[in-house]
This record gives structure tokens, sequence and C-alpha cells, in this order.
């Protein structure tokens, strides 16, 4: 409970009239007689815009430097918000940070099980990371943090906020290329995340693909790392391994999956809980849609269409060409690759065609993508729909402009969730 009438970390003008709250948003329309609102400056405009109507939600308070009923008066809300949230994280026993050019989602998701942890949503922008602090930072569990960044510096402003005891990176890849610069820049910004922050000890961990960047790191996953799962098998039917010499068995599960698992249980033991009941919890993960979600029925569709870099295609790639029957690749244009994304593409198409029988390819790369390449998603599914057969297993992936309108999305390949969503209506089972 976020009760405003208590010491607060920041400086504060606090109406009679505010109440507590369970949570805090700082979206408007997520306000509730449950739900507080931070009023934020936005890159369209400021959340005070929306203090009228969060109040009329019924918002217990509002974290804003107007003058309004029930108002935690701040001179600036973005700074107090942060200010609670590193106040509050504090006070967990446990945070681990979770970055990575792929497998963030996932790694986080299981390590969130494994440890029994609170965890955050798909958002990771630094006001969500910092109201998941406040909300959880007391609740006596473990919390892990999914750390994206796409600027030079923003990983320091998130170990800032987060602290974490624990910094993994998961994967190394062109990605964010255009505001990242290079690969070094990329490597350099994204570890950050293992370095020190105020003399506080961080332990570090990297994936079996990104321990060539780090030297020295403790690494896990399969094959010659640190931390090391044991006879890994990779079916249709899911992934099973041992680790400490305990059978591990994840239904419907990929060799990224297998490798966050191994992570995961890495984590709990050192945290001193039972490996059987993590394993356990392991197989029951869910993640969220568009990251590898298989859908089995008369023909399979592998949904990994939420995002998309050089490293998380070639990924798939290798999963897919694990399946029986005939493979399937559907891919379109992965953005903020920078000058070079052409030659990206083109690599990643010639990947698929080692790893797929067929290749479709959408929007402005789609010939580097793809055998049958097409212009826009509603032509290139038609094309799809009329092609696919019993048995056939099909991967759609792609990066996701959540912000475009519906007409680039058609014209650049983005928004492929159209694609997976035709395939299993087609399917009709």
């Amino acid at each position: 409970m976020l009760d405003p009438h208590l010491p607060l970390p920041f400086q504060a003008a606090v109406h009679p009239e505010a109440r507590v709250a369970r949570r805090l948003t700082w979206d408007s329309r997520e306000a509730s007689p449950d739900v507080a609102f931070v009023a934020l400056p936005g890159e369209r405009g400021h959340g005070n815009a929306f203090v009228e109507q969060a109040l009329a939600a019924g918002a217990p308070f509002v974290l804003t430097d107007l003058d309004v009923p029930r108002a935690v008066r701040v001179p600036d809300a973005r700074e107090a918000l942060f200010a609670w949230g590193r106040a509050e994280r504090q006070h967990a026993p446990l945070v681990v940070g979770i970055t990575g050019s792929a497998g963030k989602t996932t790694a986080k998701s299981y390590a969130a099980a494994a440890l029994d942890a609170h965890f955050m949503p798909v958002f990771n922008t630094m006001p969500a990371i910092a109201c998941f602090l406040v909300e959880f930072g007391r609740a006596g569990r473990p919390l892990v943090v999914e750390m994206g960044i796409d600027r030079v510096g923003e990983m320091a402003e998130l170990v800032d906020l987060v602290r974490p005891d624990v910094g993994v990176i998961t994967s190394i890849g062109p990605a964010h290329l255009e505001q990242l610069g290079s690969m070094e820049g990329i490597v350099r910004e994204k570890g950050v995340i293992l370095r020190d922050v105020q003399g506080q000890p961080v332990r570090s961990l990297v994936g079996s693909q990104a321990a060539a960047f780090y030297p020295g790191v403790d690494s896990y996953g399969f094959g010659p790392v640190t931390f090391a799962g044991e006879n890994l098998r990779v079916t249709p039917e899911g992934a099973s391994f041992s680790f400490a010499g305990r059978p591990v068995t994840l239904p419907l599960a990929s060799t990224v999956q297998a490798e966050a698992a191994v992570l995961s249980l890495h984590l709990a033991r050192e945290a001193g809980l039972d490996l059987a009941g993590a394993a356990e919890r392991l197989a029951g993960v869910s993640v969220p849609g568009g990251r590898y979600r298989v859908h089995p029925g008369r023909f399979t569709v592998i949904d990994d269409a939420y995002n998309a870099s050089p490293v998380a295609v070639r990924a798939a790639l290798d999963a897919l060409s694990g399946w029986e029957g005939r493979r399937i690749s559907v891919l379109g244009r992965m953005l903020e690759l920078g000058p070079t994304e052409r030659a990206l593409h083109a690599e990643v198409g010639a990947y698929a065609r080692e790893r797929a029988d067929v290749t479709f390819g959408v929007g402005a790369f789609a010939a580097e993508l793809g055998e049958q390449a097409y212009a826009t998603v509603p032509e290139l599914l038609e094309a799809l729909l009329a092609q696919v057969q019993e048995g056939d297993v099909v991967l759609v992936k792609a990066s996701r402009g959540i912000s475009w309108t519906p007409e680039r999305r058609a014209q650049e390949g983005v928004g492929l969730d159209v694609v997976v969503q035709g395939l299993l209506d087609a399917r009709g089972d």
C-alpha cells in the first residue's frame, strides 16, 4: 500500500484528501480508486493534461506540480517518481536486471518463475520500472527487471534507478545501431549493467553467445560456460536437459528457452531455493505473445512476431530447423539497423534459406529476406494461406513498430501479428 501521508523520499505538499493507493500508473486510462496517477512529461504532451481525468476516475492521489485536489504536489513529478523508486528498491531482498540484444523477455519470465519473484510486465521504460519498484519494493520477494536500451547513456540511467544485485546480458548482436552506432557501442553500453554502482558489488552473468564479448565474466548456457546445463535435447515437443544432476523439461521450448532456464536455475541455487520446486515452476512458464509462442495444430504456427534483430532471427531459424515437416519462414523488416541494414537483412535471408524449406519476405527488404517477396502484409498473407498445408511449421518474425500507421505497418512488414492471427483463423481448430 502506498500512503502519501507517510514520510516520502522527496519534498512534497500532500493534499489532506489524498488517499492510500495500491499501485501507481503514468497512464491516466489505468487510474482508478486503487491506482494513483503520475503526471509525467511525454513526447507529445504532459500528463498534467490528464490529471482531471484521473481524479474523475477516482485516483487516490496524483503526483503532479499542479495545485489540485488529492495532489501530492512536487516541483518535478518525474524526478520524484524516480527518487521514490530508488528508495523502495532498497527494501527488496534481491534484484535481477536483465538486458541483451535478444531473449530479454524470455529470460525475465524464466528467472521470475525460478525465483518466485515479482517481475516487470511488457513495458520496460524508466517510468514503468520506477512504478514497479515503488509497488513491489517492500513485497519481500525478489524482483526481476528487464532493462532494454536504444541510446547511449540509457543503461547508466537504468542502473542508477534499478541498482541490480545481479546483472545479466543474454546476447549481443546488431540492434538499435542507429543510436548506439556500432557493435562496439552495443557491447560497451549494455556492459554497464555488469559494473559496480556507487561501490556496491554486482553479480555479473552473460549468456553463452555473449561470453566472447565479455571475457572473464561468468557465463551460463550449454557447452564451455561457467554454469552449464547438460545433455540438451530439443524436439518439437520441447526441450529437456539436466542441471546440477536434476532433469528439467520445458514444453514447446527451444534452445533459447533452455538457456534462460539454466540461468534461472543457477539464480535459484544461489538464492538457496529448492531446485526441484524451481524446475517445476519453469515447466509452467508462458511467455507473452510474440515471443516464440508455439501454436500446435493441423499446421504449427510459431509466433515470434513481437520484435526482431539479426541475432534473434537466427536463433528462431535455428529452432525452426529442428522441426519435422515442411519448414516455412515468414520474415519482415528488422528496425534501427543503421546504414548497414540492407547487408544485415541479406545475411539473415541467406541464413533463412539454409534453415527453412520455403522462405517468405515482406516489406522494404522482402527480396533479401525470402525467395517469395511481397511488398505488403496483405499480399504476403494471401500467398501464404494459398500454400500452407497440413504438417507445415510456419515461423513468423519481424520487428514491431507500435506507433506506426496501418499503412506504414503494411509497407514495412511490421505488425506480423496480423499474419499469425490469419494463419490461426485459417487453421480453424
